[in-house]
């Protein structure tokens, strides 16, 4: 038997335990059977209309995506929305959507040690921890053990730097229009909190830490103005930048861990998706 939905599924539980997701999040099979065959992946980070019509013509059987295509209960199933069209399409050509959010956030070599390795940090740990078996474990054997699994990462810079200086290393790394800073640029940066996506929900570990900067997308004003009342710095590269690298990199994996097995597996990283946030 070749291999099917669920195999991959499998191999995505490996990488990002569905028990690493928040309480109020939808991951998993979005759409589909885990009996369908697999031969062409798709990885993206929505499931867009555009992207899952394009999975489609490419005769993808599975599309797997960081944001959920339901979130909110259904009430009705419309297929002229956005929603209800992708799950006719998944439907009519046995195309499966599957989701990994917050477990994939949270999870070792996840969205935010990418983020972080991308920023050569050392001695990394989470910035909220999970209650993670393996963690503990860890922690028996050695007590400055750094917790791996967890929302957001902190760690340290090689050497300490301006947060102006290291505001222009991160912007030709990754695809954003701008990056906003809170702070004076010549202020010194040695600790470094971070949280890929939104992440006003972590300003407040943040300010508990050690860390100098926090870098994350999509923080609100009045948080900027807490961070500045208290002599704290923040960097904002966006939400979709701040993401968008997990694409190609959940697509090496899945190719390295499946497609020795299996070597008529493709897995595609979609180069479709944009930010739909421009700057004029």
């Amino acid at each position: 038997m070749g291999l099917t939905v669920n195999n991959v599924i499998n191999v995505m539980e490996s990488m990002a335990p569905s028990r690493l997701a928040e309480d109020w999040d939808n991951i998993g099979l979005q759409v589909g059977k885990g009996e369908w065959p697999v031969e062409r992946v798709w990885v993206a980070l929505d499931p867009t209309v555009e992207v899952m019509e394009a999975a489609c013509r490419d005769n993808a059987d599975l599309v797997i995506t960081h944001h959920p295509l339901i979130f909110q209960p259904l009430t009705a199933i419309d297929f002229e929305s956005p929603t209800g069209h992708v799950i006719r399409l998944s439907a009519l050509n046995k195309t499966a959507v599957f989701t990994a959010h917050t477990n994939l956030d949270s999870a070792q070599n996840g969205l935010n040690d990418i983020l972080a390795h991308r920023l050569e940090l050392t001695n990394i740990s989470a910035l909220v921890s999970r209650d993670n078996p393996a963690d503990k474990i860890n922690r028996s054997v050695d007590n400055s053990a750094k917790i791996l699994t967890g929302l957001g990462r902190i760690g340290e810079l090689s050497q300490p730097i301006t947060l102006g200086e290291l505001a222009s290393k991160i912007k030709p790394q990754f695809p954003a229009a701008v990056v906003r800073i809170v702070g004076a640029p010549h202020e010194p940066i040695k600790k470094v909190a971070l949280c890929t996506g939104s992440g006003n929900s972590l300003i407040g570990p943040f300010l508990d830490s050690d860390a100098d900067v926090y870098l994350s997308g999509d923080l609100s004003y009045h948080n900027g103005r807490l961070a500045e009342s208290m002599g704290r710095f923040l960097i904002d590269i966006g939400h979709f930048a701040s993401e968008y690298p997990i694409i190609n990199d959940l697509a090496k994996r899945l190719r390295k861990v499946l497609g020795k097995a299996n070597p008529g597996l493709t897995v595609v990283p979609c180069s479709l998706e944009q930010d739909p946030f421009v700057v004029i």
